[in-house]
């Protein structure tokens, strides 16, 4: 006999595409987001890895930074290694390292000899100056992303322990390395609590 009662409503979660990319759409992407990634790759990245391409969700792109974000090195740098291992192993983690830091590297070592020669110029001064701040604001809309997926749970213990690690690291100036080494244990024991009690 059929129940009267409806079925509880389940949010469909973000599917990201089903085909992992190549080793060559590995580069080329990550080839793309560093030539786009004027003052910091990490906007471009989310962008193409969770928006255009559809490679992850963004709790999946927030949970794998917070992983580079912990590991020593530049947190781009270890973002590519371990997504492009991630899909396709060592030449995937190859591929997306090498796209990610190839083009700019030849880039770069362009500018830096005009640099050198005509660095004194009032206007090229100017010019840096506000690229500096479009960087500042790429950096705001990123973290805004970011916290959609905190919000949209209501991920108070998430939202808590990121504006703990602010507070410690922005405002009261304590090392980084200490901070996480006691941010990222409790975070993990209350995870851990919360769902055993959800459970």
């Amino acid at each position: 006999m059929p129940s009267n009662t409806p079925p509880a409503a389940v949010s469909a979660p973000e599917i990201p595409i089903s085909s992992p990319p190549t080793v060559f759409a590995l580069f080329l992407a990550f080839a793309k987001m560093s030539l786009a990634g004027f003052g910091g790759v990490l906007a471009f990245a989310r962008r193409g890895i969770v928006e255009e391409h559809r490679w992850m969700t963004a709790e999946e792109f927030n949970e794998t930074f917070a992983l580079c974000h912990f590991l020593p090195g530049p947190n781009i740098v270890n973002l590519s290694v371990v997504f492009g291992s991630q899909f396709r192993g060592v030449a995937g983690a190859i591929a997306a390292f090498a796209g990610l830091v190839g083009p700019p590297l030849m880039l770069m070592t362009v500018l830096a000899a005009l640099y050198a020669r005509y660095g004194d110029i009032e206007v090229l001064r100017r010019l840096l100056a506000g690229v500096s701040c479009g960087a500042v604001g790429l950096l705001i809309a990123v973290v805004s992303k970011m916290l959609l997926p905190l919000l949209k749970r209501r991920d108070l213990v998430g939202l808590f322990a990121m504006l703990a690690v602010f507070v410690a690291i922005g405002l009261l100036r304590l090392p980084l390395q200490l901070v996480l080494l006691v941010a990222v244990p409790i975070s993990l024991v209350i995870t851990f609590l919360l769902r055993r009690q959800a459970a």
